[in-house]
């Protein structure tokens, strides 16, 4: 009985587990897995081939050049990159406009789109402010962009890389890293022009509510002493790699008659030259280990985190909110009991929805004040056992490996040259990369792994499962013969956006990685009935999969910027769907041309 209604029990099963992504009573992930359990329970997915989807080369590649991506966070690759578009928006504000759109989707191309949406959304927050333009007008360009720059290569999106995988699987040739290159600049061509002229009369022109200036004020008060041995002696601090930090600002210098805010990075600098500097975490944690200053307040330990040769093997960096009843609220921080009884260094104070001051040790402390500690020791246990601070956390913030930044470029441009160029397939090129930022410690094997999107993976492999299922229970030829009377009387373009429209609209509601391993055989099986190359079907797939505008769930970055700012659902609707209409229309018209 089953086996007779297999196909259609099939079909039943991915209605079910779309209504399930849509729901989203459960995590994706959750419906995905519990898709591929219900295939191999019903007996259309064996053991032995459930297995062989972990041998699909997509997954690994994605896994690959997640953590590539990693390597490039972590040796403040994309923060330089951030630094520089800041100090050149502060220049030359609406010229800078013009390079982030180019950079945006340039970096997307070759790189996984999301963390180049998490680094854009603070600079694009700065560009506002200095342009008098709302974060609203301009974070859903940002993701737009960089969907658009993903669809450029074939690694610029897990998405794209994933359809390859799938098609390799049923006898197609693998794709070239650029092959869909010049469908992917027709339709960006299409959507900047969308963006260019709806975005000033579509998209909202809102202020930001108060947890947005709250995340904009993540910044840590600190106090920077130069150091004897420095290389910076006898230089100009305008002229120092330090003053280009896009995540580090000197605020002032230090003098006997008070602080120095007007041009006091053009003196020579000499041992001792004491700054005040605003810093991300992340800066602070790099500044400390640097050799050439001093960082913080130091508590009886002396020199805790000030030289990487002295370094404690056991130090930490905890993160601690001052309490109402801390015996310091209302004193100066340089008075906090820790400084003389611990080995610690205070390494800055972050307050919410301004920055503190004047100096470090004059911040006069207030309840809920953050404060980034360098503890040696037994110290860091004192701290978590000290019932006056609140949430005592080891912090996972790390100090960027910038010495190795060339590296993890080179890296990744070698992966990039080694599949377009020279043809090596794209997931061995992958795997060496990460091998090459490993071993050269770009980033440790457990930071390594905390770039993984777990739930991505695992979602892969159970569509994937589900495919495959799928594919056995006869549900895909089923599919194919209820569109047979469409391709008769229709002709290849017009299939082409059958299968366009089709992937794109459920794009839009369920995750596309699912929407992506469903789709590809589909529209394989179509090409094949209707005696056409399924090559520009394929192609149709990935650009529908990816061209996600029309809500704030039906992709990532698209995510990212909804919670980033002021959004509404609808202000998705209302550019997304000109967007979606415009791109659709040219990458259909695009591949029918090249293909």
């Amino acid at each position: 009985m089953i086996e007779t209604y297999s196909a259609q029990i099939g079909l039943f099963l991915l209605i079910a587990l779309f209504a399930a992504f849509i729901l989203e009573r459960r995590p994706p992930v959750v419906v995905a897995v519990s898709g591929a359990a219900a295939m191999m329970l019903l007996g259309y997915l064996p053991s032995g081939q459930m297995l062989d989807v972990f041998a699909n080369p997509a997954p690994v590649t994605i896994a690959a050049m997640f953590i590539l991506s990693g390597a490039l966070l972590r040796t403040g690759a994309l923060e330089a990159v951030s630094g520089w578009v800041i100090r050149r928006t502060l220049r030359k504000p609406r010229l800078a406009l013009g390079e982030i759109v180019g950079g945006t989707m340039l970096a997307s191309a070759f790189m996984n789109n999301t963390p180049v949406v998490i680094v854009m959304i603070p600079i694009m927050r700065r560009l506002g402010r200095v342009l008098g333009i709302a974060a609203t007008r301009l974070l859903i360009p940002v993701s737009y962009l960089a969907i658009l720059g993903g669809t450029l290569t074939l690694i610029g999106t897990s998405t794209n890389l994933l359809v390859d995988g799938v098609a390799q699987e049923r006898g197609l040739e693998p794709f070239g890293i650029f092959e869909i290159t010049g469908v992917g600049l027709v339709g960006a061509a299409a959507g900047l022009a969308v963006i260019a002229v709806l975005g000033p009369l579509l998209l909202p022109d809102r202020g930001p509510r108060a947890l947005d200036e709250r995340r904009e004020s993540d910044l840590y008060l600190s106090h920077l002493t130069l150091a004897e041995e420095s290389s910076l002696v006898g230089r100009q601090l305008s002229d120092s790699g330090f003053a280009r930090r896009g995540g580090l600002k000197f605020l002032a210098k230090v003098s006997g008659t008070g602080l120095e805010r007007r041009n006091f990075d053009s003196g020579t600098l000499a041992a001792g030259d004491q700054f005040v500097v605003s810093a991300s975490p992340e800066e602070l944690a790099s500044l400390a280990e640097a050799i050439d200053f001093h960082t913080g307040l130091t508590g009886v330990g002396g020199g805790v985190l000030t030289r990487r040769d002295r370094r404690p093997k056991d130090l930490r960096v905890v993160e601690a909110v001052v309490s109402s009843s801390h015996p310091v609220v209302g004193r100066r921080l340089a008075e906090i009991p820790m400084l003389s009884r611990l080995q610690i260094r205070v390494l800055g104070i972050s307050r919410p929805r301004h920055l503190a001051g004047p100096t470090l040790a004059d911040v006069r402390v207030r309840a809920g004040d953050r404060l980034l500690i360098a503890a040696a020791g037994d110290a860091a246990q004192q701290l978590q056992a000290n019932v006056q601070l609140t949430n005592v956390t080891e912090s996972s913030i790390r100090a960027f490996r910038r010495e190795k930044a060339p590296l993890a470029l080179a890296t990744l441009a070698a992966v990039v040259v080694g599949a377009a160029v020279f043809g090596f397939p794209i997931e061995a090129m992958a795997i060496m990369g990460v091998a090459t930022v490993l071993v050269t410690r770009c980033l440790e094997p457990d930071e390594a792994w905390t770039h993984l999107d777990g739930s991505t993976l695992v979602l892969i492999f159970g569509m994937l499962a589900f495919g495959a299922g799928l594919e056995n229970a006869g549900t895909v030829e089923l599919v194919v013969d209820w569109l047979q009377p469409l391709m008769a009387t229709g002709s290849p373009l017009a299939l082409l956006v059958l299968v366009y429209a089709v992937t794109s609209l459920l794009t839009e509601t369920v995750t596309n990685n699912a929407v992506a391993v469903i789709m590809t055989p589909i529209a394989i099986g179509l090409a094949q009935a209707a005696g056409i190359d399924p090559r520009p079907l394929v192609v149709a797939v990935m650009f529908g999969a990816s061209a996600s505008f029309a809500t704030p769930i039906g992709y990532q970055t698209n995510t990212l910027v909804y919670g980033a700012a002021n959004y509404r659902f609808m202000d998705f609707v209302k550019i997304g769907v000109p967007m979606n209409l415009a791109v659709g229309a040219a990458v259909c018209i695009a591949i029918a041309s090249l293909y």
